[in-house]
């Protein structure tokens, strides 16, 4: 192994727990499952929220693997890399942070391949002041990324017209855009410093689907029967986890961030815990 890599929480997936518990309080309960890094994610990045990161971090041994900020507002307001760049680097530091991620395309990106090249531009550029600061910028791809724009996966795009960004592998997703993470993996070796773990479950369509078939609701049915895919805690799905940590690892990354969008009403704090329990199972735990 090149280098050590971490095992860390995806922090989006305790976004509520962020909200209504405190930063300091949601570290301490991922610090006592066994993690210790983390990424913020849909944190309000307030004075007060980035003390208590900071005070978790120092007290838990808790590494700030990344935090995420957008290119622009999504939100009226909300801090951006075009608005509130140099708070942002300010906030690295604070927090011994060295990459910053983008989270997703800006929605008006996802229908046109023009706005795709001008976000390129406008994040390689931002890219290039933030290195000057030791700070690296990544990019975390969805589905959307697959889309072929002449032949061209629209991920292979952004790479080439964003030389400086990184790429923030998000399995599942690559997955659900109809790759195969482990060789995506493989293509974007020494640009993958993070890797979300994420599982891919595949749900039974529901007994409520089939009665509306039988009722001659088919729009309701179908919706059920193309719909049935879920994120799911590691190992409880059909992705070879094994082979994506390993090819992970091989192709450079340093924080492997286990993440889960949706957990269908079950406590986030139980999920993770048996993500952590499943890959300590199949021989990680040196990775925590």
């Amino acid at each position: 192994m090149a280098q050590q890599v971490k095992i860390g929480v995806q922090g989006s997936t305790l976004k509520d727990q962020f909200n209504e518990l405190g930063p300091y309080e949601t570290l301490k309960r991922i610090s006592e499952i066994g993690y210790n890094s983390v990424e913020i994610s849909q944190v309000e990045m307030t004075p007060e929220n980035v003390a208590e990161i900071k005070q978790a971090s120092e007290e838990f041994g808790m590494e700030i693997a990344s935090l995420s900020a957008g290119l622009k507002p999504m939100l009226e307001g909300q801090e951006s890399l075009t608005t509130h760049l140099d708070k942002i680097i300010e906030d690295c530091k604070t927090l011994n942070a060295d990459i910053v991620r983008i989270g997703m395309l800006p929605f008006e990106a996802m229908a046109s391949l023009d706005k795709v090249l001008e976000f390129c531009h406008q994040a390689n550029a931002v890219a290039e002041t933030m290195k000057e600061q030791g700070i690296k910028l990544y990019y975390h791809n969805h589905h959307i990324e697959f889309v072929k724009y002449d032949g061209r996966y629209l991920l292979d795009i952004i790479r080439e017209e964003a030389p400086l960004l990184g790429i923030e592998m998000d399995v599942h997703w690559v997955q659900r855009g109809g790759r195969n993470p482990v060789e995506v993996l493989k293509e974007y070796a020494g640009k993958v410093d993070l890797v979300h773990l994420k599982d891919y479950r595949m749900v039974p369509v529901t007994q409520e689907a089939v009665d509306e078939l039988q009722k001659g609701n088919m729009e309701v049915f179908m919706n059920a029967f193309t719909n049935n895919i879920e994120f799911a805690e590691l190992g409880t799905g059909n992705l070879d986890l094994k082979a994506i940590i390993e090819q992970s690892i091989e192709s450079g990354a340093r924080y492997l961030l286990v993440e889960q969008d949706d957990t269908y009403g079950r406590d986030p704090f139980e999920s993770l815990a048996e993500s952590y329990e499943y890959l300590k199972e199949i021989g990680y735990s040196e990775l925590f």
